[in-house]
């Protein structure tokens, strides 16, 4: 498994919804200690300005701890605040266009909530797939149909990028998914909802074979 396959094992989706007082610099900081490889860093009500200023923070959190940043849906976020990488959804800017802004070196992840979606030629251009949501998920209730497992192996015998499975993964049904042909899993309140993210972290690294400092 090569460095970037790896640094998608566990990635946290950030949700600032779900914060506890704390600030999410705090909770991702807790988050790597508990073991997560990424962090996706998702903002739906900042504009602009204000998400490249949260994503500097974030990046200079992340930079000497080695974990990969990756931006949701901006890449103009993305390029500002030189995120290792940027994921993109089915409606979103194509991965190809994305590709060809950020360069050949950014990660780029592309979101697939149906097995059709595999078959595009805008795969071509990601280095992963954001596959899911696997199972019923309260963080995004205008999500596609949950695929199951089953949607999940159906999609890894027909790609062989690298899978990251997204959407109610939790600490009782991670290991399932990575049976199932997944090479990493992202959660979004299974850490960014937990009294204590570190612990959440810690357990669900525990369930993917990651070892944490």
């Amino acid at each position: 498994m090569g460095a970037r396959q790896e640094s998608l094992r566990l990635c946290l989706v950030t949700d600032r919804s779900f914060l506890r007082g704390a600030s999410l610099a705090d909770v991702v900081a807790a988050a790597v200690r508990g073991g997560v490889t990424s962090v996706q860093l998702r903002e739906k009500t900042l504009d602009i300005v204000a998400f490249a200023e949260l994503g500097r923070a974030i990046k200079d959190l992340l930079l000497p701890l080695g974990v990969p940043l990756l931006i949701n849906d901006s890449v103009e976020v993305a390029a500002a605040v030189g995120a290792d990488g940027l994921h993109v959804g089915q409606t979103d800017l194509p991965a190809e266009a994305a590709r060809a802004l950020l360069g050949p070196n950014a990660t780029i992840g592309l979101s697939i909530t149906a097995i059709d979606q595999v078959r595009k030629a805008d795969v071509g251009f990601a280095d992963y797939l954001g596959v899911g949501p696997i199972f019923a998920t309260p963080t995004k209730p205008d999500v596609a149909a949950p695929m199951g497992v089953e949607g999940l192996a159906a999609v890894r015998a027909i790609s062989a990028l690298p899978i990251l499975a997204i959407g109610g993964i939790s600490e009782t049904n991670a290991a399932e998914t990575i049976a199932a042909g997944a090479d990493g899993v992202a959660v979004v309140s299974a850490i960014m909802g937990a009294a204590d993210p570190e612990q959440a972290a810690r357990a669900l690294a525990e369930r993917l074979g990651i070892t944490s400092a």
